[in-house]
């Protein structure tokens, strides 16, 4: 069976968008025009359709986040489907995977079908679902990844902790020649990232915080990368951070290797620096946000392709959770209301990223990562696009969330570009 994502069931859309830029850069298409859309589907005549005003607008193919925590089943307080979809919807995203590191973790068919059937009933947009590598994450014992990819699995991940065990990573590649699902992974050499709760650098030292050194993400890389060439398989690599990961990647992909990547926003953004402030619910992730060579590196290969794609690593947390120190909170923070217009605001709109790129980076090179269906403006195609308005700002955080948490690395930022109209399997998911 394929993968399997689930949307509730809704109403078709019927509207025709006057006057926008519509951008499609996988079609090629870049040009100011209206766009019409019957029925759920892109195209056809306007005649008799609700119109919306696109002038100063742009419309593009809604982003897919390959790499998302619904916190269910087990943290509902924090989050669910119904909110992390909404929060999805509202940043302009159309397709979501959540991960698999929940309480208890899905590892088993019983508990992936569960919230396949909850999405169907509660999602706004499109949400897939990966599986655990091994039962309880618990890096020994591989999970029955052949019963959860008939029931529609997009793929096979430990995030949130490493398969430590190299045969046992030996062994989920070989599994893989059966499934055809990615291996989704979470990189760190537990041994060496110790109790760290920063990046080992000049600030943890001022600061007096135990380091997580990037070597720690880095031999974890070659490791598997090595692995995956030996037995022919292929692996996407979570959250990169550190220079010398990009590295390894890069050498992978010269030699052969099918390895994919991707990056979040606050990696490609922020720096320790904003450690600095001690506060986790803003600054505290693993991995954890390193040093300016490092952002700078991250930013070269997003450009250049090495890393392929970006994704919010979206984790929300209940407030008191992340109000205690920072060597004790949680790590992890919310992306998916963001994540666009902070690449948009930091990235775009001072030169160092073209728009197309970045709406390409966020759609159909996310989707591909994982072997999603990609999102295209083009006539005939289901009516999967996102709205914005390029021009206006939000300071985040100012009018609440549609996730149940506010744990965001931008609470407080002034960003550029509000999304207003998100529309996802043919249904209008957000309108601001």
């Amino acid at each position: 069976m394929g993968v399997r994502l689930a949307q509730r069931a809704g109403e078709p859309a019927s509207f025709v968008i006057r006057g926008a830029r519509v951008l499609d850069p996988v079609a090629g298409i870049d040009e100011v025009r209206d766009l019409v859309v019957r029925d759920g589907v892109i195209g056809g005549s306007d005649e008799g359709l609700r119109e919306i005003d696109g002038s100063g607008r742009i419309v593009v193919p809604g982003f897919v986040d390959p790499h998302v925590h619904l916190r269910t089943p087990g943290r509902e307080d924090t989050e669910d489907i119904a909110t992390g979809s909404s929060a999805g919807a509202a940043g302009g995203f159309v397709t979501i995977v959540g991960m698999p590191n929940t309480q208890p973790p899905v590892d088993n068919a019983s508990t992936l079908g569960s919230l396949i059937e909850t999405a169907e009933d509660q999602a706004r947009i499109r949400v897939g679902f990966l599986a655990a590598i091994t039962l309880g994450q618990q890096g020994r014992e591989l999970t029955e990844q052949v019963e959860m990819t008939e029931l529609g699995a997009v793929g096979f991940s430990d995030d949130g902790v490493p398969v430590a065990n190299a045969e046992v990573m030996r062994r989920a590649l070989r599994y893989q020649a059966i499934t055809d699902r990615p291996l989704v992974l979470h990189e760190e050499d537990p041994d060496l990232s110790g109790d760290g709760v920063a990046h080992e650098g000049a600030v943890s030292g001022r600061l007096g915080l135990d380091g997580i050194p990037s070597i720690s993400e880095s031999v974890a890389v070659a490791r598997d990368a090595a692995l995956a060439e030996y037995e022919g398989g292929a692996i996407h690599i979570c959250h990169v951070s550190a220079k010398e990961t990009v590295e390894e990647i890069r050498r992978a992909k010269a030699r052969g290797v099918a390895v994919t990547a991707e990056v979040t926003p606050h990696h490609l953004l922020l720096t320790d620096e904003a450690v600095v402030g001690l506060d986790p619910s803003r600054h505290k992730m693993n991995p954890p946000l390193r040093d300016q060579s490092d952002r700078q590196a991250l930013v070269d290969a997003l450009v250049d392709g090495t890393i392929d794609c970006i994704a919010t690593d979206h984790a929300p947390h209940a407030p008191n959770e992340k109000e205690a120190p920072f060597e004790e909170a949680p790590f992890g923070v919310t992306g998916l209301e963001t994540a666009f217009a902070a690449c948009f605001t930091h990235l775009v709109r001072p030169g160092h990223l073209d728009l197309a790129l970045l709406v390409r980076r966020m759609g159909a090179d996310a989707a591909r990562v994982l072997g999603l269906p990609e999102h295209g403006l083009g006539d005939g195609s289901t009516a999967d696009l996102a709205m914005i308005d390029l021009e206006a700002r939000r300071v985040v955080g100012e009018d609440g969330f549609q996730s149940k948490s506010t744990n965001s690395a931008f609470l407080g930022d002034t960003l550029l570009g509000v999304v207003e109209l998100t529309v996802a399997g043919g249904q209008i998911a957000w309108q601001r």
